[in-house]
């Protein structure tokens, strides 16, 4: 709908659409104002935003339409006109006359200012700009102005809806720029596997990324505590390689915790003990007051933390800084767990070579091979340019071997260089790195460095390591490991070093002492048999080679089942005697000779009419009293019921024991087995005493085998093995048992200590008999077949090799 007073014609409807079409203020905010110039022709248009600071809220001019007018780009809220709509609020119309020119100091005007009116842009209810309209050639009047309060109100809501969009712009687009630098600090993250690299790396990009003035990268040691590994940038309270704790400081903590801090105050206590420790070590200037913290996890295990302290631009750290750290620390423990992993990959191809080497020097006594290896063999994982031994003979230092040579000229000026420098190494205790960065020579002695510039100069060296090899006979020799690079050896590669130079001591002691044995001719026949099968035909050597290999395989591998034999006795099987409990006559006997009994069953019986009379009485008694008692109940008699209840009590215990001594009349067997006392039907009528035996049971359901063992063979016999008897009264049948025991003592057969291991053989047909005898085996497992075939005859040799040289 247009808008039409006093000449004034705008189109409502229009300019909307055109609002609408633009999103951003900028575009907005200029279609305003251009709309405006346009229906007021003479006029300059500014529309202004409100803007809050540090050091207050000021008027921003967002676009100026028309000419005549050029405001200042930022103007305090309460200056001048601008001011006094700031606090009413309300369109408001100025005459130019009326004005003085400090009013709206804000405008810089080169023509004549007939009205100066103004239209307030407000969103519920807070004010969020404002338009200004200066007229140059006509004055504005009321109707005009509430005219134009339509367009203010549409202007209002439009400026507010564009800032909002242009809000959600930059923080998207600031996100899209935080993802995109944590990309690419991540792909520089993993740019380099070297740890030494890494760190530096890691630092930088942290300290950039945040804008802060230091950053600590500190990494977890094997007893938990934290070390400063690096620092980028400058923090004073704080010194590289300088251990932590949980509760010397926060990096300490976040360790303990895992959790990421944010210390936004200088006040806080933690910030203040820091900066105090700082100040303790004489660092007066510079100190933390701000700071946050991350642990780096790697797969929920602590690596180490990342510190940052004071942003640059002064402001304290917040949330949005202490999830960039955190993001970033997730990526470092990425990097640093590939960087570990490479640190352990050399690790083990230098343990390899180290095994490899050492194998190499320790298999052979031939000096020569030894020494070779011992130059040679570490060079795969140590980039060193030469490497080189020299022995002690006769109290000299001689050169004997140089890496990638197997001979050398001594009169190669190379060479006559090194001979002194090894001869001054040899004097050494302990191993020691000269280096030369620059100029630098890093030696203690004024001396020393003026040699080894002297042998850099001439040799274009950069770093010597040299170790003395020495026992406790005293000196062996010299190792040395040479460089163009004063940074070629690691902490891995000197440890490296150390035991190879251990090992090498040992390997050339031992080549040494070869080459002076007296006796080292009675060799010779053994390396002329050597040389004769060197000199069969190869299929023949290959034949052999292949016989004396299978006979060996056989021997060391094929399993043959070991047996311990010896001549076998059945022992008597288990008996028991069965006696009477109590004094009686034998009333009746229920078995004979021969027959079988189980366990419990009754075989006898004595005379019990004195037990029952006694029970019948016992249980008289014990009836009249709990008659008693119920008839003292019935009359409320408390006393006399509690007399017969004793009475009652006693009584039933009698017939316990009468019932008890009653069933001990019967005669019960305590095994399975069979009766064996002869003519035990005959026992009737006879009186036995408490103890005496009644009948004697034997139980031939499990036999007991005794195996003769020689002392020689015992120790292979033991408890649970199976065995298998073959007796004489049985020839052509083999019984199979399980070894009991083996005896703790031997006996005396002659000459020889004998062992019994009782072997217990299953007999439910009672076909073995106490004294049968014949042989046995034990089976003791299964052995390779050497040990089965000639274990007898080496035991005997070993024996006597003993005897003869044994102590």
């Amino acid at each position: 709908m247009p808008i039409q007073s006093s000449g004034l014609t705008l189109n409502i409807a229009a300019l909307s659409a055109r609002l609408l079409a633009e999103l951003e203020l900028i575009p907005r905010v200029r279609v305003v104002a251009q709309a405006i110039a346009d229906v007021l022709p003479g006029s300059a248009i500014s529309i202004y935003a409100t803007s809050a600071r540090d050091d207050g809220d000021t008027w921003r001019v967002l676009v100026t339409a028309g000419e005549g007018a050029m405001p200042e780009t930022a103007i305090p809220l309460d200056a001048g006109t601008l001011g006094v709509l700031a606090r009413e609020r309300k369109p408001m119309l100025f005459e130019g006359k009326a004005l003085s020119r400090e009013e709206y100091a804000h405008v810089n005007v080169r023509r004549t200012l007939h009205s100066l009116a103004y239209l307030p842009l407000t969103q519920d209810e807070e004010l969020i700009g404002a338009i200004e309209i200066l007229s140059f050639e006509s004055k504005l009047t009321e109707v005009q102005l509430n005219a134009l309060a339509e367009v203010g109100e549409m202007a209002g809501g439009a400026l507010y809806g564009a800032q909002i969009y242009q809000d959600e712009h930059n923080n998207t687009l600031t996100s899209i720029t935080r993802l995109t630098q944590l990309y690419d600090i991540e792909k520089v993250f993993s740019s380099t596997l070297e740890m030494d690299l890494l760190l530096p790396i890691i630092g930088s990009k942290v300290r950039e990324m945040l804008d802060c003035e230091a950053v600590n990268v500190w990494l977890l040691e094997p007893d938990e505590s934290l070390r400063l590994m690096h620092q980028a940038g400058d923090d004073p309270t704080v010194q590289q390689g300088s251990l932590q704790k949980p509760g010397d400081g926060v990096p300490g903590d976040v360790s303990d915790t895992g959790d990421p801090v944010l210390i936004e105050h200088p006040d806080d206590e933690r910030l203040i003990r820091r900066n105090e420790g700082a100040r303790s070590r004489g660092i007066e200037h510079g100190g933390v007051t701000s700071l946050i913290v991350a642990p780096i996890m790697d797969h929920e295990s602590l690596v180490g933390v990342l510190e940052a302290t004071n942003k640059l631009d002064g402001t304290p750290f917040d949330d949005d800084d202490l999830f960039t750290l955190s993001r970033l620390s997730e990526s470092a423990a990425i990097a640093l767990h590939n960087a570990s992993l490479l640190a352990a990959e050399r690790k083990v191809e230098v343990l390899e070579t180290l095994v490899t080497v050492s194998h190499e020097i320790t298999s052979t006594l031939d000096l020569d091979r030894v020494l070779q290896a011992v130059v040679n063999g570490p060079a795969t994982v140590i980039p060193y340019e030469r490497a080189a031994i020299a022995l002690e003979e006769r109290g000299h230092i001689q050169l004997r071997a140089i890496s990638g040579v197997t001979e050398f000229n001594p009169r190669d000026p190379q060479i006559a260089a090194l001979e002194p420098i090894l001869q001054w190494a040899s004097l050494l205790r302990e191993p020691t790195l000269i280096c030369q960065r620059g100029e630098m020579i890093s030696a203690d002695r004024e001396e020393t460095r003026a040699k080894f510039e002297r042998y850099f100069s001439e040799t274009g060296m950069r770093a010597f390591h040299a170790l003395p090899l020495a026992d406790e006979e005293g000196r062996v020799g010299v190792l040395s490991f040479e460089s163009s690079d004063p940074d070629f050896l690691t902490v891995a590669h000197l440890e490296m070093i150390k035991v190879l130079a251990s090992q090498a001591t040992v390997a050339l002691r031992n080549a040494s002492l070869y080459k002076e044995v007296p006796f080292i001719g009675v060799l010779e026949p053994l390396i002329e048999k050597k040389r004769k099968f060197l000199a069969l035909e190869k299929h023949r050597r290959v034949m052999l080679i292949v016989s004396v290999a299978a006979v060996v395989l056989f021997l060391a591998l094929f399993p043959l089942p070991l047996r311990i034999d010896g001549p076998a006795t059945v022992a008597p099987g288990r008996a028991a005697r069965v006696g009477t409990e109590i004094e009686g006559v034998v009333k009746e006997v229920l078995v004979k000779e021969g027959d079988p009994v189980r366990r419990g069953s009754i075989i006898g019986a004595l005379e019990d009419w004195d037990y029952r009379s006694a029970l019948a009485a016992a249980q008289a008694k014990r009836e009249t009293a709990i008659t008693l008692m119920n008839r003292a109940l019935a009359a409320n008699d408390d006393t006399e019921a509690g007399i017969q209840q004793a009475q009652a009590d006693y009584w039933t215990a009698e017939v316990a024991r009468a019932q008890e001594r009653l069933d001990r009349t019967s005669v019960r067997s305590p095994i399975d087995g069979v009766v064996v006392t002869p003519h035990i039907e005959n026992m009737v009528g006879q009186k036995l005493k408490f103890g005496d035996t009644f009948a004697e049971i034997v139980d031939n359901s499990q036999a007991l085998v005794d195996l003769a063992i020689d002392q020689t063979d015992v120790a292979l016999v033991d408890s649970g093995q199976k065995a298998r008897v073959k007796l004489d009264g049985f020839p052509a049948r083999t019984f199979e048992g399980t070894v009991v025991v083996v005896s703790p003592v031997g006996r005396l057969d002659g000459d020889t200590r004998i062992f019994s291991a009782r072997i217990a053989v299953p007999n439910p047909e009672n076909k073995l008999r106490s004294g049968m005898q014949g042989r046995a085996k034990v089976s003791t497992g299964w052995r390779p077949a050497g040990q089965v075939f000639f274990r007898k005859p080496v035991m005997w040799i070993w024996s006597k090799l003993w005897e003869w040289f044994g102590w």
